[in-house]
């Protein structure tokens, strides 16, 4: 079945024997496709695969069919190749393991570039395109962005799963099918206005549905016991409402196409779409409201968790797609191998973050409840498969859920937690460890503010490895969040930086770039990310530095295009682009970007007549709709914006940009183009960032926090390729001990001062004076995330910056050398480390 041959590994030898000697083009580069022929010209064979999917897919002409239309029938004309690679393997043996990849977000993005580059088709795509009249950019550019993620974790879990495609690692990645995503952001006036996402409006051509990949999940009920021996009891679930998991799979082509995975969404759907009955009584709309609320499940992702039906949605949710993906594999080795004793050896569940945690409790209750394990048997099997991967500092964001929820919803499932920590606590005291505190500090119920389950102490317990994804993160999650609990096994938690896929953000994103890498380092610079250190040797040639320079200026030019046809704001392409695009979340810091902003527009007010660096903030990012403080922030940058870009004073030295809708394919075209990367997150709160990674291999220097993967970032690139600010994480824990840090802090600053009074008097507000006093009040009062503390070196670093710029010739040194440096980011290398020491699992 194409299923299992889909989930299965594809042949590990390259594929030229179906290629009939075609050679095609990736990033301007050749390499053998494995394009299969039929009459030997593959861009003829492929113009007539297009040709036929329009027709007999999409039910259109060529004069009568859209862009979209085209989309749609190159995809599934790609598509078909993309099987060719499954079913035209020698082997197609059970793989010895498996990896399982849950996470609740895929940041996938398009995903018509990544086939045609990893299948080697870009040229035949694109020729095949031309000679029926279609431009292969619009088609591109019909492609609706998958809705899947929001942020860093969903686009790491994309990252991921194309390195492990790439190495030939058998995976599976698990998650849902959202028909709507996060949301579609727009901006009114400065506000952001949230829309649904329609990406699924006209169907998604790269999927297959697979009804009979069905799960029943249950929620709610009761549970009974039975004893079916002497001192041996089962419990047995009875949920009140059970609602259908139906799968959904879209392949992951690795590189070169050697080797296929799956990516396996579930859909919510009732068990039975209508009731009749009250349909044929008259009641219509009644008829289906028991659907609705079952197809809410995977309607959303991150629904408001601000009312008690949010809550409970969200947990739904994480529990939905947990259960489906758990009791998949479950049949799957049950098929392959019979004996779940083995799932160990023959699987390895990866957790990303605490979304998928409660498959600790659900993994226990199908080997215990389906399958007759013991608990003893049933402990070791979970906890020699799941591995858990943290991604949070932050208390708020290590989910924790009422114990009060979690017995109504799930009440089978909050019977083996209480087990799991009675036998935990237990064993604490058996060792000596009975201070209350301390057990505590250790148990899964938090008590403190009414119990409610602890879901990372849930993860790291049911886990055979923690990791953290970044040096520093690792290191404070020994000392911080899981303190305790590393105490009690030391060896548990260990660190695997994160990476970026290069295919993605190098070959796709900057094809100029990659090109230039190959004229100069070889070809080898497409296989192995390590040749990009050749490039080191060539930082300082004039004649290389101008053919980058001209690189990053098409780019640019490229850039401003967009940003005109998005915000009708001309900008100049041979201003310092400086990029912050990110989630807006107040750790992140966009306010100490803006307020930094205001000051630089105070300065050249008072000096008109300087010779200052032309400079373009470009903002990107979306805020939570229930995060009220972090949209006033958006507000305030596109407020800030309104006024410096109109002032005849700054003359179009300083120009301010929010780009709406931030997402995978506008990071596409601002990550190249950028010139400066802000990672300017408050010290110790970053676990890892991947924007950076992806600015720097683009040529971006660095003005960042000792934070996150910035600290491996400059150790690699090295300190004087990089513009390092502010207060380490050390420095920070110092400082917020202090009373009144953030009055002394502005007191200290007239910059500062001068610009949160512009601010708070209505400066950006005329016509609303008071609309960002909360801002400034929480920044005297209140500011956690230092911005106060930090500013007056976040201005002098700037400002250094801003020297730096004018010898173009060290710029571009710096530049080409952070490009150089970047090759130990790439994923295929975190991949490669999970591989060895988490999953035990072969590479190739």
């Amino acid at each position: 079945m194409l299923n299992e041959i889909l989930a299965a590994p594809a042949r590990s030898e390259e594929l030229t024997t179906r290629t009939g000697g075609a050679v095609e083009a990736v990033a301007g580069l050749s390499w053998t496709a494995p394009a299969k022929t039929v009459s030997g010209d593959p861009v003829a064979d492929l113009r007539e695969a297009i040709l036929t999917k329009l027709a007999y897919a999409i039910g259109k002409t060529p004069s009568t069919a859209r862009e979209r239309d085209w989309f749609a029938a190159t995809a599934l004309a790609l598509r078909d190749r993309i099987v060719d690679a499954c079913m035209d393997g020698k082997s197609t043996s059970v793989p010895n393991k498996r990896v399982y990849y849950l996470s609740l977000e895929f940041l996938i993005g398009r995903l018509l570039s990544d086939a045609m580059n990893n299948l080697g088709l870009v040229d035949t795509t694109r020729r095949a395109l031309r000679d029926l009249g279609i431009d292969l950019g619009d088609v591109e550019a019909a492609e609706p962005d998958a809705a899947l993620g929001n942020g860093g974790l969903g686009r790491l879990a994309a990252c991921f799963m194309e390195s492990m495609a790439s190495l030939s690692i058998p995976a599976i990645g698990y998650g849902i099918r959202y028909d709507h995503g996060l949301f579609k952001q727009s901006l009114e006036d400065g506000w952001q206005k949230e829309a649904p996402e329609t990406w699924l409006s006209e169907g998604n051509p790269w999927e297959f549905v697979r009804p009979e990949a069905t799960y029943t999940i249950g929620f709610g009920g009761h549970v009974t016991m039975s004893a079916i021996s002497d001192g041996v009891i089962r419990r047995h679930w009875h949920p009140a409402e059970t609602v259908s998991a139906v799968a959904h799979d879209v392949p992951v082509v690795g590189w070169r196409g050697k080797h296929v995975n799956t990516l396996r969404l579930w859909k919510a759907e009732a068990e039975s779409p209508i009731e009749l009955a009250s349909f044929n009584g008259g009641d219509h709309v009644g008829a289906v409201a028991a659907r609705s609320k079952v197809e809410a499940i995977s309607r959303v992702l991150y629904p408001s968790d601000s009312s008690e039906a949010g809550q409970e949605l969200r947990l739904r949710q994480e529990y939905f797609f947990t259960s489906a993906s758990l009791q998949d594999l479950v049949s799957r080795h049950v098929a392959e191998r019979g004996d779940l004793r083995s799932l160990p050896d023959h699987a390895a569940i990866q957790l990303n973050d605490t979304h998928p945690a409660i498959a600790v409790p659900e993994l226990m209750r199908i080997l215990l409840e389906d399958h007759g394990f013991t608990w003893e048997d049933a402990w070791h099997v979970t906890t020699n498969t799941l591995s858990y991967t943290n991604h949070t500092l932050l208390p708020e964001a290590l989910e924790t859920w009422p114990v009060g929820l979690m017995e109504r919803l799930l009440p089978r499932h909050m019977q083996i937690i209480y087990l799991i920590n009675w036998m935990h606590l237990e064993e604490q005291g058996r060792h000596g460890r009975a201070d209350a505190a301390q057990l505590a500090s250790v148990s899964l119920i938090e008590e403190a503010h009414g119990k409610r389950v602890r879901m990372g102490h849930l993860a790291f317990l049911g886990a055979r490895r923690v990791n953290g994804v970044s040096a520093l993160h690792t290191d404070l999650m020994r000392s911080t969040v899981f303190k305790d609990l590393h105490a009690l096994d030391t060896d548990k938690i260990v660190n695997k930086t994160n990476g970026i896929t290069f295919r993605r953000w190098f070959h796709n994103c900057n094809p100029e770039l990659t090109k230039l890498a190959v004229e100069v380092v070889g070809e080898r610079v497409l296989d192995d990310p390590e040749a990009l250190l050749g490039l080191a040797d060539h930082a300082e040639d004039s004649v290389f530095q101008a053919r980058y320079a001209a690189m990053r200026k098409s780019r640019k030019e490229a850039l401003a295009k967009v940003v005109a046809e998005n915000t009708g704001i001309v900008i100049d392409p041979s201003a310092l682009f400086d990029t912050q695009i990110k989630r807006i979340h107040e750790y992140k810091r966009q306010l100490l970007n803006v307020i930094e902003t205001v000051a630089l527009y105070q300065a050249i007010k008072a000096e008109p007549h300087r010779d200052w660096t032309p400079r373009v903030k470009i903002f990107g990012g979306k805020a939570a709709p229930s995060y009220v403080q972090a949209k006033l922030i958006i507000k305030l940058a596109c407020d800030v914006a309104k006024l410096v870009n109109d002032d005849p004073d700054v003359a179009g030295r300083l120009k301010v940009v929010f780009l709406p809708n931030y997402r995978v394919s506008l990071a596409e075209a601002i990550i190249p183009a950028s010139d400066l990367s802000e990672q300017i997150s408050t010290a110790g709160m970053e676990a890892s960032g991947t924007g950076n990674m992806k600015l720097a291999l683009n040529g971006a220097l660095t003005i960042g926090t000792l934070d996150g993967a910035n600290i491996e970032i400059r150790d690699h690139v090295g300190a004087d390729n990089i513009f390092i600010f502010g207060l380490d994480a050390a420095g920070v824990q110092a400082r917020v001990a202090e009373p009144d840090y953030q009055a002394k802090a502005i007191a200290a600053s007239p910059r500062l001062s001068a610009a949160l009074d512009f601010i708070a008097a209505g400066g950006f507000s005329p016509d609303e004076p008071g609309r960002f006093q909360p801002i400034v009040d929480d920044l005297r009062h209140n500011d956690r995330y230092l911005l106060t503390v930090d500013f007056d070196d976040y201005w002098r670093v700037q400002r250094e910056i801003d020297a730096a710029w004018i010898d173009k010739a060290k710029w571009w040194r710096k530049a080409i050398l952070n490009t150089a440096r970047m090759a130990w980011f790439s994923s295929d290398r975190s991949m490669r480390e999970y591989a060895q020491d988490i999953w035990r699992v072969k590479v190739g």
